[in-house]
């Protein structure tokens, strides 16, 4: 499993997890030591995650007490620009030949990315909501 946080002007580093996502998993491993501290440096970011079990169990919501956090449906498209960019890294993976492999490249082509292709995901937000509106929330061309 891969996870990492973008925003507008800046980006967590990309953590790799080996085996299954619990809800105490995901505090410890991810939302304690890399979230919060994140987040703390962004006062006024809006936290979006999606409705995977282990992010809306009560333990990673207690987590939230003090940060703002994006209601998302639990059948709501796949809007959030992080999956665009979990899109363009597919894309530009190639063809690993082994887990070693697959994660150093990555981690190569996160720590690479342009932040201005993260940027203009920010941008396409507007013109992805009309979108998903006049599709009555079905797939859209994003």
């Amino acid at each position: 499993m891969v996870w990492g946080v973008i925003a507008y002007d800046t980006r967590s580093p990309l953590i790799l997890i080996d085996g299954t996502m619990i809800a105490q998993r995901y505090v410890h491993d991810i939302l304690q030591p890399h979230v919060l501290p994140f987040m703390a440096e962004l006062p006024r970011a809006i936290f979006q995650q999606d409705n995977a079990r282990p992010h809306t169990a009560r333990m990673p919501q207690d987590c939230f007490r003090h940060i703002t956090t994006l209601s998302w449906l639990a059948r709501s498209p796949d809007m959030p620009p992080i999956e665009h960019v979990c899109d363009h890294l597919g894309r530009q993976v190639g063809q690993p030949t082994s887990l070693v492999e697959l994660e150093a490249r990555l981690q190569e082509l996160w720590n690479e990315m342009f932040q201005d292709i993260i940027r203009s995901l920010y941008a396409s937000i507007p013109v992805r909501i009309v979108s998903c509106i006049r599709a009555k929330g079905d797939s859209t061309e994003y």
